[in-house]
């Protein structure tokens, strides 16, 4: 586990540099690719902790025909993810920024194999969001990194972002082993030899010195690693305050560090990798939804959305903004607490959900940012959802891991009762009136999601149509792993709430990474990247780590881009 000594913070030494990061998620790897291409730069880093979101995701990436995906021999090409991406966005982006995204994915994941000693698969069977579009995969796009060994940072461990869930022991867990380690109960055979192959790697590594983590933790990890071995300064606790201009170019940043104010000058540019707005509410009710007053997001705690302000500020246009990674989520035990991230869970069968009315009004098991963008809608419609329940039965409570923390057969603790986001009886009409919603209704709904379930067939929402359905299904329930009939025994509703991995609306960039004025021209010399951009991909979500992956991405060809500016200045002198 990461040690949790915070360490003073890294100074700011160097007045000038070629180019100067803002913010240290994907940010890690605009700096490593500038690196490579002989640029002096510098990371700076609002908080005390390295990795920003980047480290408390699941750490995968989507980046079509990349040569991960092409030697773990998966079948994809260009002209697939061109009409695939071409398909899903439906014109709610530009196709410049996008297709610049599809022309370095695969040089990216090169220079990340280059300058870093992570280590990365295809996350076979992962399903991209939407793959009966054109072009799509059911076989999926999603890289992740295998475990990395975090004691590689020495002793800048201390600065690097925790883990959101400590692991009861050591054990890294990549996505695609969570799959088959959530249904332990049912499907023995592929969990228990995952389980103690992650067991010997994370307690046989710390015998061994070693300290191994996954998911986003083993991807930011291993790119602050591989930022310390190149010798890229990245000082923390020095926040972005302001940019200064010479004859409408940017030129330094004025970051504040310990209460002093320096000025960074830069001879290539400023770049906002500073994540989004995921913990301003005001911005979040400004441009979502005034009845998001509860601050549910997921993303990194620094993220209050100041380099989006500060771009705004200087004329930068915005694009999105009513736009976030939408997660629904198992509701805080008490105002100013932590949801609890919802995956697999709502895509098992022996389980349906609920609004206000008592009735479903969704398929459960569809993408998280189409989940809560039907939220949206909703309510912009006068129809709100209203409280939100998953329902389901003993078999299930029996069967599979529940947030990751109820393991199959455990009961659901006794808090969550208590605060009254849980509750159970052994009547559906009983737990109708314990969770406040008609009891008919419930009923009706019990009813029909059983008559469909024993068909294989949901003919309300089509759950378990989609191959991203099914991924996360139980694939020992035939013939729909995303249904079966509730068995009648007791029955469990558990408070859902819309939560998210982070905003993606933010400042408009042109295929070069470049900020963009509200009269769509240039802000000469400032970039942006990641969740302080604008989704490249309009308002969807193509398949697992599309926002990792864009950020990544859009690192090369930033990093790329002021290259070219300084070779091109050395030729002119």
């Amino acid at each position: 586990m990461a040690s949790k000594t915070v360490l003073a913070p890294v100074k700011i030494d160097q007045l000038e540099v070629d180019l100067l990061v803002i913010g240290s998620g994907t940010g890690l790897a605009t700096a490593l690719a500038a690196k490579e291409l002989g640029l002096n730069v510098a990371v700076a880093e609002k908080t005390k902790y390295v990795g920003g979101s980047t480290a408390r995701s699941g750490g995968a990436f989507w980046i079509p025909a990349n040569t991960v995906l092409k030697r773990d021999g998966a079948v994809d090409s260009l002209d697939r993810g061109e009409k695939y991406i071409e398909s899903v966005v439906d014109g709610s982006g530009p196709a410049e920024r996008w297709k610049a995204f599809l022309e370095y994915g695969d040089e990216t994941v090169k220079m990340l194999e280059r300058m870093t000693q992570l280590n990365f698969f295809w996350s076979k069977g992962y399903s991209d969001y939407h793959p009966e579009k054109p072009g799509g995969s059911a076989a999926g796009r999603s890289v992740e990194s295998r475990p990395f060994d975090l004691n590689k940072l020495g002793d800048q461990l201390g600065r690097f972002q925790p883990a959101t869930m400590a692991a009861p022991m050591p054990m890294p867990v990549t996505g695609a082993d969570y799959k088959w380690m959530n249904l332990i109960a049912k499907a023995p055979h592929k969990a228990f030899p995952l389980i103690a192959k992650r067991l010997i790697q994370g307690a046989g590594g710390l015998l061994l010195g070693r300290n191994y983590s996954a998911g986003g933790q083993a991807i930011a990890g291993g790119m602050y690693a591989g930022a310390l071995d190149a010798g890229i300064p990245v000082w923390t606790e020095a926040k972005l305050v302001d940019l200064e201009f010479t004859d409408g170019v940017v030129t330094a940043a004025v970051l504040e560090q310990s209460g002093e104010r320096v000025s960074v000058r830069t001879k290539y540019g400023v770049v906002l990798a500073a994540g989004g707005y995921d913990h301003n509410m005001k911005m979040r009710q400004e441009h979502q939804s005034p009845s998001l007053v509860e601050d549910l997001s997921l993303g990194a705690k620094g993220n209050h959305g100041d380099a989006i302000e500060l771009a705004q500020k200087h004329n930068a246009q915005l694009a999105s903004m009513q736009q976030s990674w939408w997660f629904p989520a198992v509701s805080p035990l008490k105002p100013g607490g932590s949801a609890k991230i919802l995956l697999a869970e709502r895509s098992l069968p022996g389980s349906f959900m609920v609004d206000r009315s008592g009735r479903r009004f969704i398929n459960e098991s569809t993408d998280y940012m189409s989940f809560g963008q039907e939220i949206l809608r909703r309510e912009a419609d006068g129809d709100p959802v209203g409280e939100m329940w998953l329902i389901f039965d003993q078999t299930y409570r029996d069967s599979y891991i529940f947030a990751g923390q109820c393991y199959p057969r455990m009961a659901l603790p006794e808090s969550w009762y208590k605060a009254g986001i849980a509750h159970k009886s052994s009547s559906i009409s009983k737990l109708a009136n314990k969770i406040e919603v008609p009891a008919q209704a419930l009923e009706q709904t019990l009813s029909a999601f059983n008559e469909g379930a024993g068909t294989g067939i949901d003919d309300q929402f089509g759950r378990g149509e989609s191959a991203y359905d099914r991924y996360y299904g139980d694939p020992t329930q035939n013939p729909n792993p995303n249904l079966r009939a509730l068995d009648g025994k007791t029955y469990y509703a558990v408070k859902i709430v819309l939560s998210d991995l982070g905003t993606c609306g933010g400042v408009m960039t042109d295929a070069q990474g470049r900020v963009l004025d509200n009269s769509g021209d240039v802000i000469e010399g400032l970039y942006a990247q990641g969740n302080t951009a604008a989704n490249i991909f309009g308002n969807v979500y193509p398949g697992a780590g599309a926002t990792i992956g864009q950020g990544l991405v859009f690192g090369t060809i930033i990093a790329t881009h002021a290259a070219q500016k300084a070779r091109e200045l050395v030729r002119s002198a």
